[in-house]
């Protein structure tokens, strides 16, 4: 028996990879793009192509899905602990207003502001931390918390009005131009994905991520140092959400209050559809990448549809549809769970009769 089954099994392996949650995630992505590719692609009158199928938008795409792609990885080893953070994206709009205030009127060259508005960004993961692992919070709490005390200090510093601008071609350069082929801060997205795969998925620092977030008290009586583990994930998503303020700066030119209103939502359905679990102990980068990479080819592609383009609401559909993504994927994370607890369960075999006496 054991000869005939052997057979089958690289073949079971294989189907399983090639069903699994990130390879369907991939057929989709190929899918979505087809479809806009075809259906938003068309030629003016001077016979030019516009719409998705131009190299520009491609290369549009990848720009501007940095930034909700560096807040998603941060939150991905956050959500494998069974935790959130809902403020990844206030703490972008705080940064950017630090990095700012930092060049402009501090007059600090802007690799020093950089590098400073990096250990700020440490500075705000680490409250999260600190309240998270020391006084023992709930995580959802706490970032609601710090998403309304960032995003209020932001405005207080700007008094809702000021925008630092002018900043110079060197420093736009990273957020504007092309290197190698490739917008420039596409390269630094890459290097940061590349520096989280091998953090969650090669380190025993990164792997004991996954056994706090199927059972914290499990992990701590295994002895991991759970709270160490924890206020690293989260301060680590402060310093990515300060790199992703720089390169918001940089894209943009300018620093405002308001810069990554409504990020947390797109990075949070990225990391979700992703495969991760929203109850923590399972999810992958690679996953977390798809679902960037579906969520921004989604509100490119919606930009580019004639029917959309005429109803002038490619915002309000991308926002509904990023909505609905994130409670089907929600959704498809539960059922599973519900539907085996609804599956009935084998009564119990009946004792075999004693033996009667002789």
């Amino acid at each position: 028996m054991s000869a005939s089954s052997s057979p089958a099994s690289p073949a079971r392996t294989w189907r399983a990879r090639l069903l699994s949650h990130e390879m369907i995630l991939l057929y989709v992505l190929i899918a979505l793009w087809v479809f806009f590719y075809f259906a938003g692609t068309s030629v003016n009158r001077r016979g030019v192509t516009v719409g998705f199928g131009t190299l520009d938008r491609q290369f549009d795409i990848l720009r501007h899905s940095c930034e909700i792609g560096l807040l998603a990885l941060a939150l991905t080893p956050i959500i494998i602990t069974a935790g959130i953070d809902l403020s990844v994206g206030s703490m972008l709009g705080l940064c950017a207003i630090l990095f700012g205030k930092l060049w402009h009127d501090a007059g600090l060259p802007l690799p020093v502001a950089a590098a400073l508005t990096l250990v700020l960004g440490g500075i705000g993961g680490s409250l999260n931390a600190a309240l998270i692992t020391a006084l023992r919070l709930p995580p959802l709490i706490v970032t609601l918390g710090t998403f309304s005390l960032f995003r209020g200090l932001a405005e207080a510093i700007t008094r809702g009005s000021i925008t630092y601008t002018d900043f110079p071609a060197s420093f736009l350069f990273f957020g504007q131009e092309r290197w190698l082929g490739l917008p420039t801060q596409a390269w630094l997205f890459f290097a940061v994905a590349t520096a989280m795969w091998l953090w969650v998925h090669r380190t025993t620092h990164g792997r004991a991520f996954r056994a706090i977030g199927f059972a914290p008290e499990g992990a701590r009586y295994a002895g991991l140092p759970v709270n160490r583990r924890l206020a690293s994930a989260y301060i680590a998503a402060g310093v990515i959400a300060a790199l992703a303020a720089i390169i918001y700066t940089a894209r943009l030119g300018q620093a405002k209050a308001d810069a990554g209103t409504g990020y947390e939502l797109f990075a949070i359905t990225a990391v979700v559809l992703g495969g991760t679990s929203i109850f923590g102990g399972t999810g992958s980068i690679h996953g977390t990448l798809l679902g960037v990479a579906a969520i921004a080819v989604l509100k490119s592609g919606l930009a580019t549809l004639p029917v959309v383009m005429r109803m002038n609401a490619a915002e309000e559909i991308s926002g509904l549809l990023t909505g609905a993504l994130l409670l089907l994927a929600l959704a498809g994370s539960v059922l599973p769970k519900l539907l085996s607890q609804l599956r009935p369960r084998p009564a119990p075999a009946s004792p075999a009769p004693a033996p009667s006496a002789p």
